[in-house]
């Protein structure tokens, strides 16, 4: 992956620590995937996944707190309370669904059923990939590190040319 490294050992800089913190281990993994999909009372995370109340508690609160999960009284019984995916939450759904498709394929053997489709077509989703700017699909012999102080940013100017090329395409 080219010549120039991220440093592995400032942690501070680093996505990843920060991520595992909040995240940490299974029962946080399976909680969210519950979350994904649609359960949102502590009765039923408790009876849906089988994990002990205590366990339970404690992985709703660090998820509370690192913002992933909302907590708010239920609206139909405020003395129940309801946990929902923030916008932060939310954005773990790209993470989740490539952490299953590598347990199928490396883990299980074995498609998960019911399968994850587009709601527009009905078809399955592709794999999660690592994708350029202009969206190809990259392999990790296709990636290297760069100082953000030495990237261009692609200017249109440069993309005249092509689009000048689809203008004409499209005119045939």
């Amino acid at each position: 992956m080219g010549e120039l490294r991220e440093s592995l050992n400032d942690i501070i800089e680093c996505g990843l620590p920060t991520a595992l913190e909040a995240m940490g281990e299974r029962w946080s993994f399976m909680i969210l995937r519950a979350a994904f999909n649609g359960v949102r009372h502590f009765e039923e995370f408790l009876s849906e996944i089988g994990i002990a109340r205590n366990i339970l508690a404690n992985r709703l609160t660090r998820l509370t707190e690192s913002g992933i999960l909302h907590r708010t009284p239920c609206p139909d019984d405020r003395r129940k309370v309801e946990y929902r995916l923030t916008e932060k939450g939310l954005d773990l759904l790209p993470t989740m669904i490539a952490l299953r498709q590598w347990g199928e394929k490396w883990g299980t053997g074995i498609p998960s059923n019911p399968v994850l489709v587009d709601e527009q077509d009905r078809q399955p989703i592709l794999p999660v990939t690592i994708r350029s700017h202009d969206d190809r699909v990259l392999r990790h012999m296709d990636l290297c590190w760069m100082n953000s102080s030495d990237i261009k940013p692609i200017s249109f100017q440069d993309h005249d040319e092509d689009n000048d090329r689809v203008r004409k395409l499209s005119a045939i």
